[in-house]
């Protein structure tokens, strides 16, 4: 009797050990298995002092999992889910809750990308960074000289931030601010501005990197063939030193306010600081935020004789000598006489 009671009591504690490795190895198993309904990319934002059972319930409430309660039960067992970080995460496809837990604990945020693009303007920039998700935009709470003083420094004595920012793909986590990213366009920038100003070339027109940053800027908005940079430089050049007006369309159409598209006789006769028919320099600022290749073509000019360029239609531009040849190209081009 004392024997078969034994060999009952070993029984049920084997088959309680057994039951208990088979909870246990299921719990396992469930934090390894893919999220659920998971079929593409999505965003989770989890609140700063969310728990374990806070985050299981809000993806109990995005149906990401099947067995919530098991799942927070499961997750404390294996994963010991503590020194969770808050922020804005995705969620990939395959993606298990165990993985998930990891990335919290490691605070491995989505990294959102923002483009600035060459040739636009500050005003177009700050519309893209307005549009920018999850990017706390602090730059349109500053006046002009606040915002230069807080991206380029307490000391800048620049009348303006266009064409102080370079060009490029930015990374941010949620709820960066866009002053960070808006220091390292200006940090790269200035980097490669005192780059192409120890390379220029000899008996250019420019009293400092500032006038380089200038003429690049022109260049960005007269061009955009990488070929013809080099040559537009030239033929800004080679009228500065001959003491000419720039004529530049671009510039002109930057200092008109509320511009429509239609630049007219009007508007070359309007005495501006930007109006390139009426003054015979650079204008005061830059006109618009530069690439690398427009700073090299500002600093490398190429060696020509050409005085005058006219867009051709097919987004390329004809070089001329001399007035005369400058009209026949006019003629051709623009008012389609042969």
């Amino acid at each position: 009797m004392v024997v078969a009671v034994k060999r009952i009591v070993i029984a049920g504690l084997a088959l309680a050990l057994l039951g208990l490795s088979v909870a246990l190895l299921g719990s396992w198993w469930l934090l390894q298995q893919p999220l659920t309904n998971l079929q593409q990319s999505q965003l989770i934002e989890i609140n700063r002092g969310a728990n374990a059972g806070t985050i299981v319930r809000l993806l109990q409430q995005q149906q990401l999992l099947n067995y919530p309660r098991l799942a927070y039960y499961s997750s404390r067992m294996w994963s010991n889910p503590r020194d969770l970080k808050a922020g804005v995460y995705q969620l990939e496809p395959g993606l298990t809750l165990s993985e998930f837990w990891r990335q919290l604990q490691h605070g491995q945020q989505h990294q959102f990308q923002l483009t600035l693009i060459e040739g636009q303007t500050w005003r177009q920039w700050r519309q893209r960074l307005q549009q920018a998700p999850y990017l706390s935009v602090r730059s349109e709470q500053l006046t002009d000289l606040e915002l230069l003083k807080a991206v380029v420094g307490p000391a800048a004595s620049y009348l303006s931030i266009e064409g102080l920012l370079m060009p490029d793909t930015f990374s941010y986590q949620a709820y960066s601010d866009d002053l960070t990213l808006l220091r390292q366009a200006h940090q790269k920038l200035m980097a490669e501005l005192d780059l192409q100003w120890q390379h220029r070339a000899d008996d250019l027109p420019y009293k400092n990197p500032y006038e380089l940053l200038i003429m690049a800027s022109i260049i960005e908005k007269e061009t955009g063939i990488d070929g013809e940079r080099a040559l537009v430089s030239s033929v800004f050049v080679n009228r500065l030193n001959a003491n000419m007006r720039l004529q530049s369309d671009p510039t002109t159409i930057y200092g008109i306010d509320d511009f429509d598209g239609n630049l007219t006789r009007a508007h070359l006769r309007e005495q501006t600081a930007y109006n390139t028919y009426r003054i015979a320099a650079l204008p005061p600022t830059p006109i618009a935020m530069v690439s690398r290749a427009s700073l090299q073509a500002a600093a490398q000019p190429a060696r020509s004789d050409y005085f005058y360029f006219v867009a051709d239609g097919s987004g390329g531009h004809v070089f001329s000598q001399t007035y005369e040849q400058h009209q026949q190209a006019v003629n051709r081009y623009q008012r389609k006489q042969r």
